[in-house]
């Protein structure tokens, strides 16, 4: 299913007015904020960052993966990163989280990366490469692409490790 970024960034706009209070029926002006609100995200993430938070097919545990890492970051949010791996490479991946928005967009970029990749290409993959495939976080959040990141070498760890 393609994602209508449009829709979806509307029903978030939506959903956090909402979420403080501000209804479409009871305020005069809940378009203009509702739109402030959608220029907002933009200026703050490129469009394959919203596209990835807002179609998270890659945010579910995967099942009986051969390479798992569960880390929790310096702000305490946690990604576990799940990882089927044959023939010395990575052919499916997946994550999840219990962060922000820059933690699941990270998250969601880091698995999108290291699939298809051998284990030692995704090794490669480090918060600046993750950093770089999202047009830039934030700097308050650029953390989240280093969770990312090294989950990910973790989950390459274990797997190296089951293979032995």
């Amino acid at each position: 299913m393609l994602l209508d970024l449009a829709k979806a960034l509307k029903d978030w706009a939506t959903e956090n007015l909402e979420n403080i209070g501000v209804y479409k029926d009871k305020s005069p002006k809940f378009e203009e904020f509702q739109q402030k609100l959608i220029e907002g995200l933009k200026k703050t993430y490129s469009e394959e960052a919203l596209s990835l938070f807002f179609n998270r097919t890659n945010m579910r545990p995967l099942p009986s993966p051969n390479g798992f890492a569960k880390l929790t970051g310096p702000c305490g949010d946690t990604m576990q990163i799940y990882l089927k791996v044959e023939n010395g490479g990575v052919t499916e991946a997946s994550f999840d989280t219990d962060g922000c928005m820059p933690s699941i967009i990270s998250g969601a970029m880091v698995v999108q990366l290291a699939r298809g990749k051998s284990l030692n290409e995704a090794q490669q993959i480090d918060q600046d490469t993750v950093l770089k495939a999202l047009g830039g976080l934030p700097d308050e959040s650029t953390h989240c692409a280093l969770l990312a990141a090294n989950t990910l070498k973790e989950a390459i760890k274990d797997a190296l490790s089951r293979s032995q």
